[in-house]
Protein backbone atom coordinates (compact mmCIF):
# COMPACT_ATOMS: atom_id res chain seq x y z
CA UNK A 1 0.00 0.00 0.00
CA UNK A 2 1.69 2.38 -1.52
CA UNK A 3 1.22 6.33 -2.48
CA UNK A 4 4.16 7.86 -3.89
CA UNK A 5 6.61 5.27 -4.30
CA UNK A 6 6.82 2.82 -7.23
CA UNK A 7 7.56 -0.53 -6.80
CA UNK A 8 11.14 -0.03 -8.99
CA UNK A 9 12.29 2.80 -6.87
CA UNK A 10 11.31 0.34 -3.89
CA UNK A 11 13.02 -2.85 -4.97
CA UNK A 12 16.85 -0.16 -5.73
CA UNK A 13 16.30 1.70 -2.47
CA UNK A 14 16.12 -1.68 -0.58
CA UNK A 15 18.82 -2.90 -2.86
CA UNK A 16 21.37 0.12 -2.01
CA UNK A 17 20.42 0.57 1.64
CA UNK A 18 21.10 -3.31 2.19
CA UNK A 19 24.63 -2.41 0.68
CA UNK A 20 25.63 0.48 3.33
CA UNK A 21 23.64 -2.06 6.39
CA UNK A 22 25.78 -4.85 5.35
CA UNK A 23 22.44 -6.68 5.08
CA UNK A 24 22.41 -10.38 4.13
CA UNK A 25 20.17 -10.72 1.10
CA UNK A 26 16.97 -12.71 0.15
CA UNK A 27 18.57 -15.93 -0.06
CA UNK A 28 19.93 -15.54 4.38
CA UNK A 29 23.58 -16.35 4.73
CA UNK A 30 23.00 -20.05 5.44
CA UNK A 31 26.80 -19.54 7.88
CA UNK A 32 24.70 -20.29 10.96
CA UNK A 33 27.30 -17.67 12.69
CA UNK A 34 25.24 -16.11 15.71
CA UNK A 35 25.35 -13.03 17.15
CA UNK A 36 28.06 -11.91 18.94
CA UNK A 37 30.42 -9.53 20.14
CA UNK A 38 30.51 -6.78 17.53
CA UNK A 39 27.19 -7.42 15.94
CA UNK A 40 23.25 -8.23 16.51
CA UNK A 41 21.84 -10.51 14.14
CA UNK A 42 18.17 -9.47 13.40
CA UNK A 43 15.92 -10.98 10.74
CA UNK A 44 13.37 -9.17 8.74
CA UNK A 45 10.77 -10.37 6.71
CA UNK A 46 8.14 -10.34 4.19
CA UNK A 47 6.63 -10.45 0.26
CA UNK A 48 8.99 -8.99 -1.64
CA UNK A 49 7.86 -10.22 -4.59
CA UNK A 50 4.65 -11.25 -5.86
CA UNK A 51 1.43 -9.59 -5.69
CA UNK A 52 1.61 -8.82 -2.48
CA UNK A 53 5.38 -6.93 -2.65
CA UNK A 54 4.40 -3.07 -2.42
CA UNK A 55 3.08 -4.37 1.42
CA UNK A 56 7.07 -5.99 1.93
CA UNK A 57 8.77 -3.75 0.52
CA UNK A 58 7.47 -0.65 2.24
CA UNK A 59 7.99 -2.42 5.55
CA UNK A 60 11.57 -3.59 5.00
CA UNK A 61 12.36 0.12 3.53
CA UNK A 62 11.19 1.44 6.68
CA UNK A 63 12.90 -1.10 8.75
CA UNK A 64 16.11 -1.09 6.82
CA UNK A 65 16.20 2.97 7.01
CA UNK A 66 15.50 2.53 11.11
CA UNK A 67 18.69 0.13 11.62
CA UNK A 68 20.76 2.17 9.64
CA UNK A 69 20.06 4.96 11.32
CA UNK A 70 20.42 3.17 14.56
CA UNK A 71 23.90 1.97 13.82
CA UNK A 72 25.02 5.63 12.96
CA UNK A 73 24.37 6.10 16.04
CA UNK A 74 26.36 3.74 17.69
CA UNK A 75 23.83 0.63 17.55
CA UNK A 76 22.78 -1.10 20.62
CA UNK A 77 25.14 -0.88 23.62
CA UNK A 78 28.02 -0.50 21.36
CA UNK A 79 27.12 -3.56 18.79
CA UNK A 80 26.07 -3.37 15.33
CA UNK A 81 22.49 -4.63 13.44
CA UNK A 82 22.83 -7.04 11.44
CA UNK A 83 19.67 -7.85 9.69
CA UNK A 84 19.02 -10.79 7.26
CA UNK A 85 16.02 -10.44 4.95
CA UNK A 86 13.99 -13.29 3.29
CA UNK A 87 11.50 -12.87 0.63
CA UNK A 88 8.48 -14.91 1.91
CA UNK A 89 6.37 -13.91 -1.62
CA UNK A 90 3.28 -13.66 0.63
CA UNK A 91 2.99 -17.21 1.14
CA UNK A 92 3.01 -19.02 4.86
CA UNK A 93 4.97 -21.89 3.95
CA UNK A 94 7.58 -19.89 2.91
CA UNK A 95 7.36 -17.95 5.48
CA UNK A 96 7.96 -20.35 8.21
CA UNK A 97 10.77 -21.93 5.95
CA UNK A 98 12.55 -18.21 6.00
CA UNK A 99 11.78 -18.40 9.76
CA UNK A 100 13.60 -21.46 10.04
CA UNK A 101 16.29 -20.46 8.21
CA UNK A 102 16.94 -17.05 10.58
CA UNK A 103 16.99 -19.11 13.46
CA UNK A 104 18.64 -22.81 12.79
CA UNK A 105 21.49 -21.46 10.20
CA UNK A 106 21.64 -17.29 10.83
CA UNK A 107 21.40 -16.64 14.31
CA UNK A 108 18.84 -14.19 14.75
CA UNK A 109 17.92 -13.02 17.99
CA UNK A 110 15.00 -11.39 16.83
CA UNK A 111 12.88 -10.98 13.79
CA UNK A 112 10.45 -7.98 11.87
CA UNK A 113 7.62 -9.44 10.47
CA UNK A 114 6.19 -11.28 8.46
CA UNK A 115 3.78 -8.70 7.08
CA UNK A 116 0.85 -10.34 5.71
CA UNK A 117 -1.95 -12.04 8.26
CA UNK A 118 -1.53 -15.72 6.69
CA UNK A 119 2.11 -15.93 6.96
CA UNK A 120 2.55 -13.89 10.07
CA UNK A 121 -0.01 -16.35 11.78
CA UNK A 122 2.01 -19.65 10.24
CA UNK A 123 5.54 -17.83 11.82
CA UNK A 124 3.74 -16.80 15.03
CA UNK A 125 2.41 -20.48 15.22
CA UNK A 126 6.37 -21.96 14.84
CA UNK A 127 8.09 -19.64 16.89
CA UNK A 128 6.33 -20.36 20.38
CA UNK A 129 8.16 -23.20 20.88
CA UNK A 130 11.82 -20.89 20.16
CA UNK A 131 10.42 -18.55 22.32
CA UNK A 132 11.33 -15.86 19.51
CA UNK A 133 11.18 -12.30 19.91
CA UNK A 134 9.08 -11.14 16.97
CA UNK A 135 7.25 -7.94 15.89
CA UNK A 136 5.09 -7.73 13.04
CA UNK A 137 4.99 -4.26 11.23
CA UNK A 138 1.24 -4.81 9.57
CA UNK A 139 -0.60 -7.94 10.09
CA UNK A 140 -3.82 -6.80 11.82
CA UNK A 141 -6.02 -10.08 12.32
CA UNK A 142 -7.04 -10.38 16.28
CA UNK A 143 -5.23 -13.95 16.72
CA UNK A 144 -1.86 -13.10 15.73
CA UNK A 145 -0.42 -12.69 19.21
CA UNK A 146 -2.09 -14.95 21.12
CA UNK A 147 -0.16 -18.02 20.27
CA UNK A 148 2.83 -17.03 22.87
CA UNK A 149 4.11 -14.03 24.97
CA UNK A 150 7.09 -13.58 21.93
CA UNK A 151 4.98 -12.14 19.22
CA UNK A 152 3.77 -8.01 19.06
CA UNK A 153 2.97 -5.75 16.40
CA UNK A 154 3.44 -2.19 15.59
CA UNK A 155 -0.15 -2.00 14.02
CA UNK A 156 -3.52 -1.83 15.64
CA UNK A 157 -5.76 -5.19 15.04
CA UNK A 158 -8.87 -5.28 12.18
CA UNK A 159 -11.18 -5.00 14.94
CA UNK A 160 -10.24 -2.07 16.53
CA UNK A 161 -10.15 -0.48 13.27
CA UNK A 162 -13.33 -1.59 12.77
CA UNK A 163 -14.74 0.04 16.43
CA UNK A 164 -12.80 3.30 15.86
CA UNK A 165 -14.23 4.40 12.16
CA UNK A 166 -17.99 2.88 14.07
CA UNK A 167 -17.27 6.49 16.32
CA UNK A 168 -15.91 7.82 13.65
CA UNK A 169 -19.23 7.58 11.54
CA UNK A 170 -21.27 8.19 15.09
CA UNK A 171 -19.74 11.28 15.72
CA UNK A 172 -20.05 12.43 12.21
CA UNK A 173 -23.40 12.38 12.51
CA UNK A 174 -24.10 9.08 9.84
CA UNK A 175 -27.74 7.46 10.57
CA UNK A 176 -27.14 4.86 8.00
CA UNK A 177 -24.33 2.72 6.30
CA UNK A 178 -23.72 0.25 4.34
CA UNK A 179 -20.63 -2.13 3.68
CA UNK A 180 -18.93 -3.76 0.80
CA UNK A 181 -16.29 -5.73 1.62
CA UNK A 182 -14.51 -9.20 0.05
CA UNK A 183 -15.30 -12.73 1.11
CA UNK A 184 -13.17 -15.23 2.83
CA UNK A 185 -10.74 -12.20 3.26
CA UNK A 186 -9.86 -12.49 6.98
CA UNK A 187 -8.40 -8.83 7.07
CA UNK A 188 -11.59 -7.38 5.37
CA UNK A 189 -14.87 -9.29 7.03
CA UNK A 190 -12.84 -9.30 10.57
CA UNK A 191 -12.96 -5.18 10.21
CA UNK A 192 -16.32 -5.31 8.73
CA UNK A 193 -17.94 -7.26 11.57
CA UNK A 194 -16.53 -5.37 14.34
CA UNK A 195 -17.15 -2.54 12.37
CA UNK A 196 -21.04 -3.52 12.18
CA UNK A 197 -21.54 -4.49 15.86
CA UNK A 198 -20.04 -1.20 17.10
CA UNK A 199 -22.37 0.44 14.89
CA UNK A 200 -25.20 -0.81 16.01
CA UNK A 201 -24.57 -0.54 19.54
CA UNK A 202 -24.18 3.03 18.92
CA UNK A 203 -27.45 3.66 17.24
CA UNK A 204 -26.17 3.61 13.45
CA UNK A 205 -28.44 1.14 11.00
CA UNK A 206 -26.66 -0.99 9.13
CA UNK A 207 -28.86 -0.66 5.82
CA UNK A 208 -26.99 -3.55 3.96
CA UNK A 209 -24.16 -5.71 3.99
CA UNK A 210 -22.88 -6.73 0.70
CA UNK A 211 -20.01 -8.49 -0.10
CA UNK A 212 -17.69 -9.82 -3.21
CA UNK A 213 -14.99 -12.28 -4.46
CA UNK A 214 -11.69 -12.26 -5.26
CA UNK A 215 -10.69 -11.01 -8.42
CA UNK A 216 -14.48 -9.00 -9.08
CA UNK A 217 -13.83 -6.08 -11.01
CA UNK A 218 -17.71 -4.97 -11.49
CA UNK A 219 -19.22 -3.97 -8.03
CA UNK A 220 -22.79 -2.55 -10.06
CA UNK A 221 -24.93 -5.49 -8.89
CA UNK A 222 -23.49 -4.56 -5.03
CA UNK A 223 -23.36 -1.14 -5.76
CA UNK A 224 -26.82 -0.79 -6.99
CA UNK A 225 -28.48 -2.68 -3.93
CA UNK A 226 -26.20 -0.29 -1.73
CA UNK A 227 -27.51 2.42 -3.04
CA UNK A 228 -31.22 1.59 -2.75
CA UNK A 229 -30.90 2.07 0.57
CA UNK A 230 -30.10 5.50 0.57
CA UNK A 231 -26.77 4.80 3.43
CA UNK A 232 -24.85 8.40 4.58
CA UNK A 233 -21.89 5.91 4.08
CA UNK A 234 -20.83 2.58 2.84
CA UNK A 235 -17.88 1.18 4.40
CA UNK A 236 -15.61 -0.64 2.06
CA UNK A 237 -12.68 -2.36 4.11
CA UNK A 238 -10.82 -3.70 1.88
CA UNK A 239 -7.17 -2.83 -0.10
CA UNK A 240 -6.42 -0.18 -2.23
CA UNK A 241 -6.87 -1.25 -5.96
CA UNK A 242 -10.62 -2.86 -5.03
CA UNK A 243 -11.56 -0.04 -3.22
CA UNK A 244 -10.67 2.67 -5.89
CA UNK A 245 -12.88 0.65 -8.21
CA UNK A 246 -15.75 0.06 -6.02
CA UNK A 247 -15.26 4.29 -5.48
CA UNK A 248 -14.95 4.82 -9.58
CA UNK A 249 -17.92 2.83 -10.13
CA UNK A 250 -20.16 3.98 -6.77
CA UNK A 251 -19.28 7.58 -8.41
CA UNK A 252 -20.11 6.39 -11.60
CA UNK A 253 -23.72 5.47 -10.48
CA UNK A 254 -24.41 8.82 -8.92
CA UNK A 255 -23.75 8.03 -5.14
CA UNK A 256 -22.25 11.28 -4.00
CA UNK A 257 -22.00 10.71 -0.25
CA UNK A 258 -19.27 9.23 2.07
CA UNK A 259 -16.75 6.55 1.81
CA UNK A 260 -15.44 5.19 5.20
CA UNK A 261 -12.40 2.75 5.02
CA UNK A 262 -9.11 1.52 7.62
CA UNK A 263 -5.67 1.07 6.38
CA UNK A 264 -6.03 -0.91 3.18
CA UNK A 265 -6.70 2.72 1.81
CA UNK A 266 -3.37 3.80 1.96
CA UNK A 267 -1.79 4.22 -1.50
CA UNK A 268 -5.71 4.31 -3.53
CA UNK A 269 -4.07 7.73 -4.96
CA UNK A 270 -0.42 8.39 -5.89
CA UNK A 271 2.82 6.75 -6.63
CA UNK A 272 2.71 4.46 -10.05
CA UNK A 273 -0.64 4.68 -10.65
CA UNK A 274 -4.07 6.56 -9.39
CA UNK A 275 -6.26 3.37 -8.28
CA UNK A 276 -9.20 6.21 -8.03
CA UNK A 277 -9.78 9.39 -9.64
CA UNK A 278 -9.01 12.17 -7.29
CA UNK A 279 -12.42 14.16 -7.77
CA UNK A 280 -14.11 11.08 -6.87
CA UNK A 281 -12.23 10.88 -3.40
CA UNK A 282 -13.98 13.77 -1.85
CA UNK A 283 -16.17 12.81 1.24
CA UNK A 284 -13.62 9.70 1.40
CA UNK A 285 -12.06 9.15 4.76
CA UNK A 286 -10.28 5.82 6.48
CA UNK A 287 -7.88 5.23 9.65
CA UNK A 288 -4.81 4.46 9.80
CA UNK A 289 -1.01 4.71 11.70
CA UNK A 290 0.73 7.47 9.68
CA UNK A 291 0.69 9.70 6.61
CA UNK A 292 3.08 12.09 5.10
CA UNK A 293 0.30 14.60 5.87
CA UNK A 294 0.82 14.25 9.79
CA UNK A 295 2.42 17.28 11.23
CA UNK A 296 3.89 15.96 14.03
CA UNK A 297 7.84 17.18 15.00
CA UNK A 298 8.49 13.33 14.84
CA UNK A 299 6.42 12.89 11.35
CA UNK A 300 7.78 15.49 9.64
CA UNK A 301 11.64 14.08 10.65
CA UNK A 302 10.86 10.61 9.19
CA UNK A 303 9.22 12.02 6.42
CA UNK A 304 12.43 14.22 5.84
CA UNK A 305 14.91 11.33 6.48
CA UNK A 306 12.75 8.91 4.32
CA UNK A 307 12.91 11.49 1.23
CA UNK A 308 16.26 12.10 1.46
CA UNK A 309 17.08 8.17 1.55
CA UNK A 310 14.52 6.74 -1.06
CA UNK A 311 14.02 10.11 -3.14
CA UNK A 312 10.10 9.83 -2.20
CA UNK A 313 7.73 10.38 0.57
CA UNK A 314 6.78 7.79 3.36
CA UNK A 315 3.20 6.06 3.21
CA UNK A 316 1.66 4.10 6.06
CA UNK A 317 3.65 1.07 5.33
CA UNK A 318 7.05 2.49 5.80
CA UNK A 319 5.89 4.01 9.02
CA UNK A 320 5.13 1.08 10.23
CA UNK A 321 8.44 -1.20 9.39
CA UNK A 322 10.35 1.34 10.75
CA UNK A 323 8.35 1.20 14.62
CA UNK A 324 8.52 -2.61 14.20
CA UNK A 325 11.77 -2.49 13.77
CA UNK A 326 12.44 0.20 16.70
CA UNK A 327 10.15 -2.01 19.27
CA UNK A 328 12.57 -4.50 18.45
CA UNK A 329 15.91 -2.60 19.31
CA UNK A 330 14.09 -1.58 22.35
CA UNK A 331 14.07 -5.38 23.37
CA UNK A 332 17.32 -5.88 22.25
CA UNK A 333 18.61 -3.03 24.48
CA UNK A 334 17.46 -4.47 27.28
CA UNK A 335 18.65 -7.85 26.96
CA UNK A 336 22.26 -6.43 26.24
CA UNK A 337 22.22 -3.99 29.16
CA UNK A 338 21.27 -7.20 31.21
CA UNK A 339 24.91 -8.36 30.43
CA UNK A 340 23.48 -11.67 29.01
CA UNK A 341 24.51 -14.01 25.79
CA UNK A 342 22.69 -13.17 23.06
CA UNK A 343 21.02 -16.71 21.49
CA UNK A 344 20.24 -17.89 25.08
CA UNK A 345 16.94 -18.57 26.44
CA UNK A 346 17.59 -15.91 29.37
CA UNK A 347 18.99 -12.99 26.37
CA UNK A 348 15.57 -14.22 24.56
CA UNK A 349 13.27 -13.87 27.08
CA UNK A 350 14.81 -10.19 27.82
CA UNK A 351 14.42 -8.71 24.48
CA UNK A 352 10.57 -9.89 24.98
CA UNK A 353 10.32 -8.56 28.92
CA UNK A 354 12.02 -5.23 27.99
CA UNK A 355 9.32 -4.73 24.38
CA UNK A 356 6.37 -5.33 27.20
CA UNK A 357 7.44 -3.44 29.57
CA UNK A 358 8.92 -0.77 27.47
CA UNK A 359 7.45 2.34 25.91
CA UNK A 360 8.91 3.87 22.21
CA UNK A 361 7.79 7.31 20.31
CA UNK A 362 8.01 5.99 16.90
CA UNK A 363 6.85 7.61 14.28
CA UNK A 364 2.66 6.35 14.11
CA UNK A 365 2.97 8.03 17.84
CA UNK A 366 3.68 5.80 21.29
CA UNK A 367 3.96 2.95 21.34
CA UNK A 368 3.45 0.66 24.44
CA UNK A 369 2.17 -2.85 25.53
CA UNK A 370 -0.47 -3.81 28.02
CA UNK A 371 -0.27 -7.09 28.87
CA UNK A 372 -0.86 -8.61 25.54
CA UNK A 373 1.03 -8.26 22.11
CA UNK A 374 -1.40 -5.29 21.00
CA UNK A 375 0.23 -1.78 20.83
CA UNK A 376 -1.55 1.00 22.71
CA UNK A 377 -1.16 4.12 20.60
CA UNK A 378 -3.21 6.37 18.78
CA UNK A 379 -4.47 6.32 14.92
CA UNK A 380 -5.05 9.07 12.51
CA UNK A 381 -8.07 9.47 10.34
CA UNK A 382 -6.96 10.56 6.88
CA UNK A 383 -9.44 12.18 4.03
CA UNK A 384 -8.13 13.84 0.69
CA UNK A 385 -7.48 17.12 -1.05
CA UNK A 386 -8.82 18.49 -4.23
CA UNK A 387 -6.48 16.90 -5.81
CA UNK A 388 -6.05 13.65 -4.67
CA UNK A 389 -3.43 13.82 -1.93
CA UNK A 390 -3.97 13.33 1.86
CA UNK A 391 -4.88 15.89 4.55
CA UNK A 392 -4.68 14.48 8.14
CA UNK A 393 -8.48 15.07 9.23
CA UNK A 394 -8.50 14.49 12.54
CA UNK A 395 -5.93 12.53 15.13
CA UNK A 396 -7.31 9.79 17.65
CA UNK A 397 -5.41 9.49 20.76
CA UNK A 398 -4.99 6.17 22.78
Amino acid sequence: MFENVSRRQFVTGSAALALGLGLVGCGGNGGGESSGASGIKVGVMGPHTGDNSSYGLACLNGAQLYFKQLNADGGVNGKQIEAVVYDTKGDATEAVNAYNRLVQEDGVTGIVGSVLTGPTIAVAQASVADNMPCVTPSATAADVVTYGSNYFRACVTDPEQGRVMAHFASEQGYKNVATLYLSGSDYSEGVNAAFCEEAEALGITITTQQSYAEGDVDFKAQLTNIIATSPDAILVPNYYQDDGMIVNQARGQGYDKVFLGVDGWSGIYGGSENYADAANLHDCYYCCAFSSSNESETATKFVSDYEAEYGEAPTNFCALGYDAAMVLAAGLTAAEEAGLEAGTDEYKQAVIDGIAAGTVDGVTGSISYEGTGDPVKSSLIITFAEDGTEETFQVLEA
